[in-house]
């Protein structure tokens, strides 16, 4: 989760409420034929608009792991946009069993992808997970989660298993607790707890095959400048040292050299910051890095291939407020400062920032300043240091949505919402 995505007004989800009502009218009164099993995949289509209805879930979903999803209408399919040559297009794939943004997506050793929590808007915290499989194109339920997650992190270990640390509940702004996710079993297990209950943090592999946990909110909304060391080997965490800077929402990348970079963020009501710090698991210790030029939080960043770090948009105003950026910064670990890049063709924030197989960036989705969900995406090569526009989402519900690169070089968008309009369940992938 990014920034605002959790925050919508009472009113617009009244809306939400209306027009799900009003979809299950019409559904009722349909002219015949049975509904479509599974969403459309690319192709040609007949142009009509997607009801909401279809991909909101319609109730909470059962804490059992044998639940399915709640029938729904199923609308006529939205025309897949015309592919650019060369730029890579999008096409619809089946859809999340239940409708979420800001969830966290993992892709596991047999290529198959792991989809946790998130938020279900009016429904709070999801307690589900579901699986991906390229092969078929469809989500299943998986797990379930012992409790609802939503701000929480999942890193794939070494073994194959995922880590999930921390979370919002629908009680408590931070948890403390952690979970082991083991795909040969398709269960979620208790593991050590931290010594800090945290959301909205950051976890980040090490080359030893340990995970660096750090800052975040507590269960107060309070920023933490505390990191944390989990041990696989133990299932326990133990204490590091503390970041210079407390901060929330901000980025982490593990550097070619094994340090891992921290930058932006922002402390609780404040201001977005500038202040960047390197972490060097040999001393446990963080230190001060060179700055980014412009503020931010609920950016994305890269490890590019030539060691580089791109950090690529975010929010520039106080937390809540609007103010999406289309400011690019490369941090260099040579000389351990960032350069101003390219600027993305249209400014975005909640967006979503993945690395292609070819080494170019796949850069999709988000809300633009005025909070309005984006549908465009656009591709960063860093052999000429610019953008090129790219494919069209054919929906617009990328704001906090998952994204990950397959093994095949396709990109799954999956979840998230269209600016305050509702949480989604549709997917898309991008085809270079």
């Amino acid at each position: 989760m990014r920034g605002r995505g959790l925050e919508f007004s009472e009113r617009t989800w009244l809306v939400v409420v209306a027009v799900l009502f009003l979809g299950a009218v019409l559904g009722s009164c349909s002219f015949g034929g049975s509904p479509t099993a599974g969403p459309s995949v690319s192709g040609s289509h007949s142009a009509t608009t997607t009801p909401l209805a279809t991909i909101v879930p319609s109730a909470s979903p059962t804490s059992t792991g044998t639940e399915t999803a709640s029938p729904t209408e199923t609308a006529s399919p939205t025309p897949t946009p015309m592919p650019t040559p060369g730029k890579g297009h999008f096409s619809l794939t089946g859809s999340l069993v239940v409708g979420r943004l800001g969830h966290t997506a993992t892709l596991l050793q047999d290529g198959r992808v792991l989809v946790v929590g998130g938020s279900m808007g009016l429904n709070g915290p999801a307690a589900t997970a579901e699986l991906y499989d390229p092969k078929t194109g469809r989500f299943t339920l998986t797990g379930p989660l012992p409790e609802p997650h939503g701000g929480h992190t999942a890193t794939l270990l070494a073994d194959g298993k995922v880590l999930i640390v921390g979370s919002v509940s629908s009680t408590v702004t931070g948890l403390a607790s952690a979970k082991i996710y083991d795909p040969a079993t398709g269960r979620f297990s208790p593991t050590g707890s931290m010594a800090h209950d945290r959301s909205e943090h950051t976890a980040t592999l090490l080359k030893n095959g340990r995970v660096l946990v750090a800052g975040g909110n507590d269960s107060s909304g309070t920023a933490l400048a505390s990191a944390e060391i989990y041990d696989p080997a133990t299932g326990r965490f133990s204490r590091t040292g503390s970041m210079g800077q407390a901060r929330t929402d901000f980025t982490a990348n593990r550097l070619q050299d094994g340090q891992v970079l921290v930058a932006g963020g922002f402390v609780t009501t404040d201001e977005p910051l500038t202040s960047a710090e390197l972490y060097d698991p040999a001393t446990g210790r963080f230190s001060a890095t060179g700055s980014m030029s412009q503020a931010r939080y609920g950016a994305t960043a890269t490890l590019l291939r030539d060691g580089r770090v791109m950090v690529v948009g975010g929010n520039e105003g106080s937390p809540g407020n609007y103010a999406a950026i289309d400011a690019v910064e490369l941090y260099d670990p040579a000389s351990r400062s960032f350069v101003q890049g390219a600027r993305t063709m249209v400014p975005r924030e909640s967006h979503t920032e993945t690395l292609l197989s070819d080494g170019r960036v796949l850069v999709a989705g988000g809300t633009n300043y005025s909070g309005e969900a984006i549908t465009s995406s656009e591709v960063f090569d860093p052999g000429t240091g610019g953008f090129v526009r790219s494919g069209e989402l054919t929906h617009a519900n990328s704001a906090n949505a998952s994204a990950t690169l397959l093994p095949d070089g396709r990109v799954l968008l999956a979840g998230g919402s269209a600016g305050e309009s509702g949480v989604r369940a549709t997917a898309e992938l991008w085809v270079p």
